[in-house]
């Protein structure tokens, strides 16, 4: 499977799409599949971009 989030760069926002009680992160770092959140109600989360389509936030 390909990284399904290929396009995030850090600073964009984005919401879980099995998780929308964490509210809209802002993404950290996106490194060979692995991409680093910062959500406010979650904290920090590495997200395996291969497994998990995260959803772009374009007006937070």
């Amino acid at each position: 499977m390909t990284d399904l989030n290929a396009i995030l760069a850090p600073g964009m926002f984005v919401r879980h799409p099995d998780y929308p009680d964490w509210g809209t992160g802002q993404v950290q770092s996106s490194i060979a599949g692995k991409i680093t959140v910062n959500f406010p109600d979650q904290g920090k989360v590495v997200i395996d971009g291969t497994r998990i389509a995260l959803l772009v936030v374009f007006d937070p």
